[in-house]
């Protein structure tokens, strides 16, 4: 079976984080990595790219356990608020975005979040209460509750 070797662009489920360097089946790898962005193909000249993407997700997360473990409590002890434009029944014009949430949760915790933290339960396009994952640390997650409200 034919595999490739490629970086990582983001924080993919089950595979890696940004900057990991990955080997995956090169049907994998074409039909769905590359297409959307998540990945690109590795070149021997690219440590130097690998080196920043790492520096950058360092410095986005919290070092200190401890600390993430009070981040966790601190976002699962509030709710965000997030309003958009919404039409008859509720129904969203646009959906919410993990970069919505991240904001959101910046606002309410104060604390700096990346849309590339925040996993959410599917596609929301509706006015309602929901949760999303924030991924704090390297091992710690938190369910962030959010409402999303329409308004006209």
């Amino acid at each position: 079976m034919a595999t490739r070797k490629l970086i990582l662009n983001q924080e993919v489920d089950r595979l890696g984080a940004a900057g990991d360097v990955v080997e995956v089946k090169a049907g994998y790898a074409r039909n769905l990595l590359i297409p959307r962005g998540w990945a690109r193909p590795w070149t021997p000249g690219a440590e130097k790219e690998i080196q920043s993407l790492r520096k950058a997700r360092q410095a986005r997360q919290i070092a200190d356990r401890d600390e993430a473990i009070v981040l966790k409590e601190k976002i699962e002890g509030t709710t965000s608020r997030i309003e958009m434009k919404a039409g008859k029944g509720g129904r969203l014009f646009g959906a919410v975005t993990p970069a919505l949430v991240a904001e959101a949760i910046t606002a309410a915790t104060g604390h700096e979040f990346d849309r590339r933290q925040v996993a959410l339960p599917g596609h929301v396009k509706a006015a309602g209460a929901y949760t999303a994952i924030v991924r704090v640390h390297d091992e710690i997650t938190a369910n962030a509750k959010f409402t999303v409200i329409g308004k006209a």
